[in-house]
């Protein structure tokens, strides 16, 4: 009975521990500082956060409630600040089938988030209405990695980044609980492999077009392109007779204009 008691106390404490890994650094083409666990990943981009937690659940629960709470914790107790990512500051959103994607809508948001993960010794990602914790991470040595980070976004094209010519065309609408406006271009002189921009809500990154994304599988009538984002956002565009629609995750956007 005691050896029950205490296997089931050592389960706790490793729950409730940091993930302990190294961090990491991956530059060009798009530079991020990263985490990764055997089974959560953390990824800082140059304008936003990906993380995979555990399970998929966590995923989709972190997008119906739209809110995270982004805790920095100087060592295993005490928290020293917080940030409440949510509607009005920021959009989560599932990417590439299962990470959860933070974009910011202010960048001092996200600088300040980046400032507080380099100084503290734990990050503490949480539900935002409740305090049970979707992962913890170790930040010893993220200094290093952040630093490397802002270096090469200071000269990188950032996904947010609006000095790309906004896209003048046709403009798709819809989306779930997040409602989204897209633009997209294919651009006349391709930027290396980047030739197409797409906008999604104001915000512009670079994209490469596929007309072979379904491989040797027949496509879906009315396909047109997918367009890859430099975030690694995908869409797919389709056109038959006068409709014309746009998928982007989960979702279908239809012409708006």
């Amino acid at each position: 009975m005691k050896n029950a008691i205490l296997s089931a106390c050592l389960m706790c404490c490793f729950s409730a521990a940091p993930a302990l890994a190294e961090w990491g650094f991956s530059g060009s083409p798009l530079p991020n500082a990263f985490i990764q666990t055997n089974n959560m990943t953390l990824e800082l981009q140059c304008d936003r956060i990906r993380f995979a937690p555990a399970g998929y659940e966590d995923s989709e629960d972190m997008v119906k409630k739209q809110g995270l709470s982004i805790r920095f914790m100087k060592n295993g107790s005490t928290e020293v600040g917080s940030f409440q990512a949510g509607q009005g500051n920021a959009t989560l959103r599932i990417v590439d089938n299962y990470p959860v994607e933070v974009v910011f809508q202010d960048p001092a948001d996200y600088q300040f988030i980046l400032d507080q993960i380099a100084a503290n010794a734990i990050l503490n990602l949480s539900m935002a209405d409740q305090d049970v914790s979707y992962g913890l991470f170790d930040l010893k040595v993220s200094g290093k990695a952040i630093r490397s980070l802002r270096s090469s976004c200071g000269s990188a094209p950032q996904a947010g980044n609006n000095t790309m010519e906004a896209p003048e065309g046709v403009v798709y609408c819809g989306g779930g609980q997040v409602k989204r406006q897209i633009e997209y271009l294919i651009l006349d002189k391709a930027d290396g492999e980047w030739d197409a921009i797409v906008t999604v809500n104001g915000d512009t990154t670079r994209a490469m077009t596929a007309y072979s994304y379904f491989g040797n599988a027949q496509p879906p009538q009315g396909f047109v392109v997918a367009l890859l984002g430099e975030d690694r956002s995908e869409f797919l565009v389709f056109k038959d007779g006068n409709k014309n629609w746009l998928e982007y995750g989960d979702y279908q956007y239809n012409q708006c204009n």
